[in-house]
């Protein structure tokens, strides 16, 4: 062998190793309906429960992110093409992601948030033993309007017509509709049911709360929402209406209040979940986890801003005061 072909080959041989182990890397397919932006806490809250399992993005697991800007329709293709590139695991952070996930593959791992019922969904058989290849965080989401609507209340207590914008494209749209009629109905509070799908119905279902002189808004839970989060906290304000939002992410935005499951906790466990199947263990084996903590966040600088007094014990509650 020539001096010069010795040394290519074995410079080869070197490089072999390296490339062998960049293969072996195993890759998560993390996709979600959400933006990217509207993402961050979660996706930040998982890479802490991953690494906590012992893996680092970059250094021993690569992740593939995802994001269908809210646009549902798109998460059955974005599933599909990580399955095509042979993800070691589907991570999908809400409903609808968990369930084009579900539908495009049965072999594949997955590790899903939803605020539904994972059995009803078809996700699993059982929360305590899923039996398949998914599980994952079952967080309360869609729950939680009555409660909102009660906190909302108490901020204005005589409001005689609250507005319930609900996003009626989603599969949990109905559902949140019937549990905050039957709460409405059981404190005789009137409710305008409003549908918001998109940036303009949004706008328009302002127009309508504004001609309706409704005293607040209660927003559905909807990852449309996330994503057009500025939009909906832009509207209130310069309406000066008080509303209540799924999420602490619109009451840093400047959003007036939030009641929620911890969005932390569940990505963490999300994490953990994913790390232990990297390692070997089975979905079918990992019960599904049943999140319990709620936070309310307040951002006192817009009640002031809207000349409201928050009253001592919703302050007491709350988890989180913004200044």
């Amino acid at each position: 062998m020539k001096r010069r072909e010795f040394i290519a080959a074995l410079g080869g041989a070197a490089a072999w190793p390296l490339a062998a182990r960049a293969q072996q890397m195993p890759v998560i397919g993390y996709f979600s309906g959400r933006s990217s932006e509207s993402e961050t806490q979660y996706a930040t809250a998982f890479r802490q429960g991953l690494e906590e399992s012992g893996y680092l993005e970059g250094h021993n697991v690569s992740i593939e992110f995802r994001f269908s800007n809210g646009q549902d329709d798109r998460l059955p293709a974005l599933a599909a093409d990580l399955v095509r590139r042979q993800v070691a695991l589907l991570v999908a952070t809400d409903t609808p992601s968990a369930l084009a996930a579900k539908a495009a593959s049965t072999t594949v791992p997955i590790v899903f948030s939803t605020g539904a019922d994972a059995v009803q969904l078809g996700l699993v058989e059982s929360m305590n033993r899923p039996n398949g290849n998914a599980t994952g965080v079952s967080v309360f989401v869609t729950q939680l309007a009555p409660k909102r609507l009660q906190l909302l209340r108490e901020v204005v207590p005589d409001a005689r017509l609250i507005a319930f914008v609900v996003n009626t494209n989603s599969a949990s749209g109905p559902p949140q509709i019937r549990e905050m009629q039957a709460a409405a109905q059981a404190i005789g509070q009137q409710i305008l049911v409003l549908n918001a799908s998109t940036e303009r119905e949004v706008d328009e279902a302002f127009t309508t709360i504004a001609e309706r002189k409704a005293a607040g808004v209660v927003y559905s839970a909807s990852v449309f929402f996330q994503v057009v989060r500025q939009q909906l906290v832009t509207l209130a304000a310069r309406h000066a209406i008080p509303a209540i939002y799924e999420w602490p992410e619109f009451v840093a935005a400047g959003g007036l209040m939030s009641y929620s499951s911890n969005r932390s906790e569940a990505g963490r466990r999300i994490g953990n979940y994913t790390g232990q199947i990297l390692k070997g263990a089975k979905p079918a084996d990992l019960p599904v986890f049943q999140s319990t903590k709620f936070e309310l966040v307040i951002n006192m600088k817009t009640a002031k801003a809207m000349g409201l007094t928050i009253p001592p014990g919703v302050l007491a509650i709350a988890d989180e005061v913004i200044e």
